[in-house]
Formats: structure tokens, sequence, C-alpha cells
């Protein structure tokens, strides 16, 4: 086995989010995961698909949507 499995916590440092956070998109099935006994696994390879099914093309955000800050 090659493909490298990262810790919910890793995933969550790589992003820059909780650990929270990502158990909350495994559970809704949007971050697939392993369960290694109790805990989460994320392979590599559907870490990278996940975050590019979350591009955002930005002729698509109204201008209400973008913070002004």
């Amino acid at each position: 086995m090659s493909e490298r499995l990262l810790t919910a916590a890793e995933v969550a440092d790589l992003l820059r989010v909780s650990t929270m956070t990502i158990y909350r998109l495994v559970r809704r099935g949007e971050l697939p995961a392993v369960r290694v006994g109790r805990n989460y696994r994320v392979r590599e390879a559907d870490l990278t698909r996940y975050l590019e099914d979350q591009v955002v093309d930005p002729a698509d955000l109204e201008l209400g949507e973008v913070d002004q800050a």
C-alpha cells in the first residue's frame, strides 16, 4: 500500500481548520474517510479530490456574497 493515509488532525492542520470541522465533513459524507479502529483516516487522493470540488469560479459570485472588508 503506497497511498498515504492522513489523520483527521493532519488534515485539519493542512486546511487550517479545526479537527471537529474534519469530523463533520466525514460524517456528512463530503470528505471520504476510512475507519481504522475508532479513528478516521483520509486518503491523500480523496483530500485532493475534495479540494478540487470546492474551487469557486469568481464569475459565479454575486457582489453581495463577497465580503468587502
